[in-house]
């Protein structure tokens, strides 16, 4: 039926698993050993050519070049056989998939900017995002859900109205109700009431980060969560809301290459020579003292490292002393679909908080382009331990999109599956500080820890251009003439 409308770490990050990439044997950790006798001495040594560690090269370069000074020798390493990361994408029988959807949301023109005038003049295409969210009740409205109660059927409207209210009058005057340091849960209640977080944001999120919301810090998705107030629903139930671009979330505009996330990869690469980088190589440990990393082919001291695998990967590698129990994560598993007809035309991404169903949100390819076939990808959480039964996920997916109503006469054509491990982290208090910790430990040793899962946090891929181009100012700035 349709709806209403109304751990244990490798190396470096762990090649994401999927029938067109297999994973390579993880290589064993032990820090200061040494295989293979070629030394050799680099400034700049990259650890991953994701869109950090390319992206930094090139700031890295530019910022050597404003200062009058030689940029020194840099020496890129990727564990996989390709770069990318995350970032990858597959062609398949006419379909264009990337691991998963990764399209840009850009605050940074110059970035954008910097991107694109690498790539062909029609390469990208700017998207006004179109989404829309299932709740728990079956009820679709539009995206952001805290903002569209008013879609809501009238008794589900008043119960979250009624609860948003006294959430409100909670955390003001008398009955002020701090917030501050409280669990995510916890967090979300106290700001927009209860009805509201269990028919969407509770079951939403469990799917998502495939853990116990008690667990995650009240901040944990800082600036990308969507909030509300009571005066906002009323403005929009009045129509008198402010006018807002798209959906007014923080990517209500995204960007997007008509040849997948790797155009935007490949466009970072250029700044890269080809003898500046070695694919297939991972590092299996580091010598923070002797400033040098060993990987299955040689050992390379380095005046400066930058890594975005995994903190916690890096942190054994190096072999400093961490809690490795309050690094945790979720794994997702992404289902790719083509179909041989269009389905619906009218959205972007859908949001399913319904647990019947086994994914999260179903992103549509198709609709980017106006595509005359469907095409999906679709996100599985799951938690970081345990066997992943693939077939048995795919059988539910499949069945869960006719459910949905987002397959209906449509026959599959051509699929593709990965599995992103880690994927989203789960912040905590303990992890946070752990962090910061462990990366100024590193840092101690010119060694610099950065991205998303460098620096075990939640951030946009844009922002991880503006971390590696401000460590590559500081690195040439601190760095003798």
């Amino acid at each position: 039926m349709g709806f209403r409308r109304c751990a244990r770490f490798s190396a470096v990050k762990s090649p994401v698993r999927s029938e067109a990439h297999p994973r390579p044997v993880d290589a064993v950790l032990v820090p200061g050993s040494a295989v293979g006798s070629a030394d050799e001495a680099v400034d700049v040594l990259v650890v991953g050519a994701g869109v950090s560690g390319l992206g930094f090269v090139g700031f890295y370069k530019d910022a050597c070049a404003r200062a009058g000074r030689p940029a020194g020798r840099v020496l890129v390493l990727e564990r996989d056989h390709d770069v990318g990361g995350y970032c990858k994408t597959v062609r398949k029988d006419g379909f264009v998939w990337d691991y998963s959807g990764h399209f840009f949301h850009f605050r940074h023109a110059d970035l954008l900017q910097r991107l694109a005038a690498r790539m062909p003049a029609d390469a990208l295409t700017t998207v006004v995002k179109r989404a829309r969210v299932v709740d728990a009740h079956g009820c679709e409205t539009s995206f952001p859900y805290q903002r569209a109660l008013g879609e809501l059927p009238p008794d589900a409207f008043r119960a979250c109205l009624a609860d948003l209210w006294a959430a409100e009058r909670g955390r003001s005057g008398e009955g002020r109700t701090a917030d501050h340091g409280a669990s995510f849960k916890r967090r979300v209640v106290a700001r927009l009431g209860r009805a509201l977080c269990e028919r969407f944001l509770f079951p939403y999120n469990e799917k998502l980060y495939a853990c116990d919301l008690d667990a995650l810090d009240g901040d944990c998705m800082g600036r990308f969560f969507p909030t509300t107030t009571f005066a906002d629903v009323m403005d929009a139930v009045a129509g008198t809301a402010a006018p807002v671009i798209g959906d007014g979330a923080y990517n209500a505009t995204f960007s997007y290459p008509k040849n997948g996330a790797i155009a935007y990869v490949h466009a970072l690469q250029q700044d890269i020579a080809a003898h500046e980088l070695s694919l297939g190589e991972p590092v299996l440990a580091l010598d923070l003292q002797g400033r040098t990393a060993t990987t299955t082919l040689r050992r390379v001291r380095f005046s400066h490292l930058v890594t975005s695998a995994p903190l916690p990967a890096t942190l054994a590698m190096a072999g400093v002393a961490h809690d490795r129990s309050v690094f945790s994560h979720s794994r997702v598993l992404v289902f790719n679909l083509g179909f041989d007809a269009k389905g619906r035309g009218d959205v972007h991404w859908v949001y399913f908080a319904d647990r019947s169903l086994p994914f999260y949100r179903v992103g549509f390819y198709d609709n980017i382009f106006g595509d005359p076939r469907l095409s999906l990808y679709v996100e599985v959480g799951l938690p970081a331990r345990g066997d992943v039964d693939v077939e048995a996920l795919r059988a539910r997916v499949l069945d869960g999109l006719v459910a949905a109503g987002v397959v209906t006469t449509q026959r599959l054509v051509a699929e593709h599956h990965v599995l992103m491990d880690p994927a989203y982290v789960h912040l905590t208090k303990a992890s946070n500080a752990a962090a910061a910790a462990g990366r100024a430990e590193l840092a101690r040793a010119s060694v610099h820890s950065i991205g998303r899962y460098g620096g075990w946090t939640y951030c946009s891929i844009e922002d991880n251009l503006v971390e590696a181009r401000a460590l590559a100012d500081a690195i040439v700035a601190g760095a003798p003439r």
